[in-house]
């Protein structure tokens, strides 16, 4: 009876099946069937005899991984890094949304959230190629410090500088992306109690307080999880093509410890592979832990437990 009840679920929303069955689709094919490649962390990869015929050879390439001062430091810097992101990107997109929130003039709101959203599109390539042309020794930002009688900066070599340059730029180019899904929440709250807040005389940042940012609290909370479980793997992309020789130091963060040790080294891919698997596992258990601490606090976390009665209504009303 339960399975029939279900069968009439899936056929009465065959077009939201349909909508997801394309996503589906793709991480089967580009995510869960690459993952029989993570035995290669276990083994010693021979090309000649391929994945599957590589000789097992247990955990002996964790013992290697963890042997090199390297990747310890990698680790490390890669927690600090995006540690820093959580702290210094996160708030920005959702103080973006509730401004944008309280413009009136749609015109002006429209163009500004399309101004702010724009540079998402961007590649991180065109984004370092921009930055080398304003803050090279020869570049724009020097060129009007030299008109103010100043000394020019090395921005693009210096390490001090490098981080906090990762913040801005990232901020610049993601806040807006992220800001729509703020607002799309913020689009979703119930008019009358913005209503009742004004008859009740509440300001425009009262309101905003006490009334947008609690309705919006899941998703943040979700957005937030979700960024937890990537303190492990962010930022590839955007050091890459931001680091340089003189910055490499403070720029290799785990990816780009496995890319180096991949792609500009003796390629060992057994060695490599045991190195992403470490890291996913973290990522994992920091997604967990993440969870498990917002439902401590009383979030609903990604996955708010369902109520006995409403499992009751929903088996009810499939059948």
């Amino acid at each position: 009876m339960d399975n029939n009840g279900l069968i009439r679920r899936i056929i009465r929303a065959k077009e939201t099946y349909l909508l997801l069955l394309p996503g589906v689709v793709w991480f089967v094919i580009f995510a869960y069937i690459p993952m029989y490649g993570l035995s290669l962390a276990f083994k010693t990869y021979k090309a000649s005899l391929g994945i599957f015929g590589s000789p097992w050879v247990g955990f002996e390439n964790f013992t290697y991984v963890f042997r090199d001062p390297a990747f310890m430091e990698s680790v490390w810097r890669t927690l600090w890094i995006n540690l820093g992101r959580m702290v210094f990107e996160f708030p920005v997109p959702i103080v973006l949304a509730l401004l944008l929130n309280e413009l009136r003039l749609q015109l002006f709101k429209r163009s500004v959230q399309t101004i702010l959203t724009f540079p998402h599109f961007l590649s991180w390539i065109v984004v370092a190629s921009v930055l080398i042309n304003f803050l090279d020794m020869q570049g724009m930002v020097n060129g009007i410090i030299r008109l103010l009688g100043g000394d020019p900066v090395n921005f693009l070599g210096n390490t001090s500088l490098f981080v906090p340059m990762l913040y801005i730029t990232d901020i610049w180019k993601s806040a807006g992306w992220t800001m729509i899904i703020y607002l799309a929440a913020i689009s979703n709250i119930d008019t009358e109690q913005y209503e009742s807040a004004k008859l009740d005389g509440a300001s425009r940042l009262q309101t905003m307080w006490y009334i947008t940012l609690p309705s919006i609290l899941n998703t943040i909370v979700v957005l937030l999880i979700l960024q937890a479980g990537l303190l492990m793997t962010a930022g590839f992309d955007q050091i890459f093509n931001l680091s340089n020789a003189a910055t490499a130091k403070a720029g290799e963060i785990l990816d780009m410890y496995i890319y180096r040790v991949t792609f500009q080294s003796a390629a060992d891919f057994s060695y490599s592979s045991a190195v992403s698997l470490f890291r996913s596992i973290i990522n994992f258990v920091l997604l967990l832990l993440a969870d498990r601490i917002c439902k401590m606090l009383g979030a609903d976390g990604l996955f708010p437990p369902i109520r006995r009665k409403q499992r009751r209504a929903a088996w009810a009303k499939g059948m």
